[in-house]
């Protein structure tokens, strides 16, 4: 018998191993959420302070006219809610960016990334567990915000959910795109604050863009080009079961792209492996 005859045949993943590498990674980050409780309460104080302290304020100051998907007038709260949840959504990717970083210096993600299956479905399983982790924390956010009569149509909450995964996607996407030219944890804070706070507040989820638009063109433009804006109103029009279909090719596109370039970005070649020792070390 010859030596090629005694070769095993290479043969591809099975449907069960891949579901059991992603039932570990989902189950993983399910447990890492649960053992850190300050991280659901932090999500959640962030959106409830611009709901009932900053909200009041602005109520009195920032008018807002009829504008889809509302068919009448509508209470400032009301406005910034669907921006919220979005928010939610941006901070919970950004902090699941971070745990890669963090997993990076420890050495886990590296451990991970040179297992046998693919990379791009092993990356797509933590984009999809840091996705469910956000949408718990939006549906906490909504719950509360229910009990201060600031609801939407009752099926707007089914209607919600697709926009909410893929919202989740793409802001998940983008962090992981980020957290791959991130090289030491101490660095992480830094780039953070140069994302989060200019794509949340270059946006329409804390006020109409007509309103942008009438005192700086220039910032009207600066959102209408941001993925995040689009993000706020794919979910807000999904709130109310309508569909932003300019929103959803913006979001799909951008999750796309990011997802795209995040495993690239992690590619053993010029990535992870690369880089040499945890920590960014060479």
């Amino acid at each position: 018998m010859t030596s090629a005859a005694m070769t095993p045949i290479q043969r591809g993943f099975s449907l069960a191993e891949y579901l059991t590498c992603l039932n570990g990674i989902v189950w993983r980050e399910a447990l890492r959420f649960l053992h850190q409780r300050e991280r659901f309460i932090s999500a959640l104080v962030r959106p409830l302070v611009w709901l009932f302290i900053f909200a009041a304020g602005f109520r009195q100051v920032l008018g807002l006219s009829i504008i889809p998907p509302y068919e009448t007038y509508i209470l400032y709260e009301v406005y910034i809610a669907p921006g919220l949840m979005a928010m939610i959504q941006l901070f919970n990717g950004m902090q699941s960016s971070l745990s890669m970083v963090y997993d990076r210096e420890m050495g886990n993600m590296r451990t991970l990334l040179v297992s046998p299956l693919p990379r791009w479905f092993l990356l797509s399983c933590k984009l999809l567990a840091g996705t469910a982790v956000s949408l718990l924390q939006v549906y906490a956010f909504l719950l509360i915000a229910w009990f201060w009569d600031i609801a939407a149509p009752p099926t707007g909450y089914l209607t919600v959910l697709p926009a909410l995964v893929l919202s989740g996607l793409m802001l998940g996407a983008l962090g992981m795109l980020i957290s791959s030219g991130i090289k030491q944890l101490e660095n992480f804070a830094g780039v953070m604050n140069f994302v989060i706070f200019p794509m949340f507040f270059a946006s329409s989820a804390l006020y109409p863009l007509w309103r942008i638009l009438e005192s700086s063109p220039m910032l009207y433009y600066v959102c209408l080009f941001n993925p995040f804006t689009h993000a706020v109103e794919l979910i807000r029009f999904a709130l109310y079961g309508q569909m932003n279909w300019i929103a959803l090719a913006v979001v799909g596109g951008c999750t796309i792209a990011f997802m795209i370039g995040a495993i690239l970005a992690y590619d053993p070649s010029r990535g992870l492996i690369r880089r040499g020792p945890a920590g960014g070390e060479t």
